[in-house]
């Protein structure tokens, strides 16, 4: 009359589920995003990401250790200069924001933390495109690959394990991967942000970087449509045949079918971005007592890690890393 087997049986007590779990979600998963602004002598909060900061150069200093001794493996950082100009030439300044931070963090934590190095220049020029504009507003896409190569390099003489190209021009992983070589960087890695889809989801972001296109302008034309998913696959081939160590799929959440798809074609480590959007959602609601708001970013990074991410960038590193240490 009754079936033998029931599978309510595995999930009856709280270690019997840790016994049986499919998927597992660890502080070694973990990679955390840092902004680190120019000029400024405290960390400034960013409100629409609440719990983030534009570090100072000793801020970061302090809160990547803390990360280090957490246990987290890996920071990516993001820039705010002081000026901006047409080519965002302080993406390659030696001196520019974060080369030095770089430096500092290389002397703070040594090898025991991979630096990641996000590499793009819309918070550097004045105009909030990722690259170098031609006549008609549009970005150039060959020119853009020259400042590309010149910031790899920067952000390799300054210590990145990691070049991170986010801006989408076709070429820009052979470009860089070039680049790195002829100047003696053959060991920088390149996680490239292979599929980037043009999303409504990074509004917080261009708040904690400063960014605003001039004109009312937009990425579409060169970051990914939202409703292709093969095209994504291709960017990802396309990668990995100029010299990719790892590829991401950005956003996460609202992209969890691609993470699946790329994951069953590729074997390289596959990274995915939680993004600004996606965290602000869980602090609105859970600041509004609508949800719980820790127990749901788990489940956010959880779901990601069971789509098929080797490893996430999110805002909910530090947390995610105490959580899981407690």
């Amino acid at each position: 009359m009754f079936p033998e087997r029931r599978l309510r049986r595995l999930r009856r007590t709280a270690t019997l589920r840790r016994l049986v779990a499919e998927t597992r979600l660890g502080v070694d998963d973990l990679v955390a995003p840092m902004f680190v602004r120019q000029g400024i002598d405290e960390p400034q909060p960013v409100v629409s990401l609440p719990g983030v900061v534009q570090h100072t150069r000793s801020s970061l200093r302090t809160e990547v250790a803390a990360l280090r001794d957490l246990g987290v493996p890996a920071v990516i950082l993001f820039g705010i200069p002081a000026s901006k100009d047409p080519e965002g030439s302080e993406a390659w300044n030696p001196d520019g924001i974060v080369q030095v931070a770089l430096r500092d963090l290389r002397d703070e934590v040594g090898d025991d933390v991979v630096l990641m190095a996000d590499l793009c220049v819309d918070e550097y020029t004045d105009h909030g495109h990722c690259g170098i504009l031609d006549g008609n507003g549009s970005v150039d896409n060959d020119a853009t690959l020259e400042v590309y190569q010149r910031a790899a390099v920067a952000q390799a003489d300054a210590g990145a394990n990691v070049c991170a190209p986010s801006g989408m021009m076709d070429g820009q992983v052979a470009a860089i991967r070039a680049a790195l070589d002829e100047s003696g960087h053959g060991d920088t890695a390149i996680l490239a942000y292979s599929a980037k889809y043009a999303s409504s989801l990074y509004g917080p972001f261009r708040d904690a970087v400063d960014v605003q296109i001039v004109g009312g302008g937009d990425r579409k034309g060169y970051q990914q449509d939202p409703p292709n998913a093969r095209e994504a696959l291709e960017e990802i081939r396309t990668d990995l045949a100029e010299g990719a160590d790892m590829v991401m799929v950005k956003p996460a959440l609202a992209y969890l079918d691609v993470i699946a798809r790329v994951r069953h074609e590729v074997d390289v480590p596959l990274a995915a971005y939680h993004v600004s959007g996606e965290y602000a959602m869980v602090e609105a609601a859970a600041a509004n007592g609508w949800i719980d708001g820790d127990a749901v970013a788990m489940e956010h990074l959880l779901a990601i890690k069971r789509a098929g991410a080797d490893f996430i960038l999110t805002y909910l590193a530090r947390r995610a890393a105490e959580a899981l240490a407690g």
